[in-house]
């Protein structure tokens, strides 16, 4: 079993190996930034640190995000980059491996308890050289 942090976006979860979060943020007081690519929500604060906040359903390929209330944490290989949720994130165990996964940084299904779960691989989804750019 891998542990991993589950991230609600919108009605679907997604899951991120726990080494890779640093931390979740609540309500994230987010600066829009004018003519950013719509995977950019804007910049916020982390303890000094600007860093951008990245809507996880575009990146994803499921349209936008109604909402932010909370912020998951990674390091990239730009540095930080936050992950925008629609819940709480919360930690599980993975189990069973279901299927393959259909969308860009997705490593595969996975059942997390009763939920289903698709794991993601961050160094993929926000590789500068695609869509998920975090810089």
């Amino acid at each position: 079993m891998t542990r991993a942090v589950l991230l609600p976006v919108e009605r679907d979860w997604f899951a991120l190996p726990m080494h890779t979060l640093q931390e979740v943020v609540a309500e994230p007081m987010v600066t829009p930034v004018p003519a950013a690519p719509a995977t950019v929500r804007g910049l916020f604060n982390v303890r000094g640190q600007i860093v951008p906040l990245l809507d996880t359903a575009v990146l994803l390929g499921l349209g936008r995000m109604s909402a932010v209330p909370f912020a998951a944490v990674v390091q990239t290989a730009d540095g930080l980059a936050g992950l925008a949720t629609t819940g709480v994130p919360e930690s599980a165990e993975l189990g069973r491996r279901i299927g393959p996964a259909d969308s860009r940084g997705a490593v595969a299904t996975y059942a997390a308890g009763d939920r289903i779960a698709t794991l993601l691989d961050p160094a993929v989804l926000l590789a500068p050289n695609g869509a998920g750019a975090a810089t």
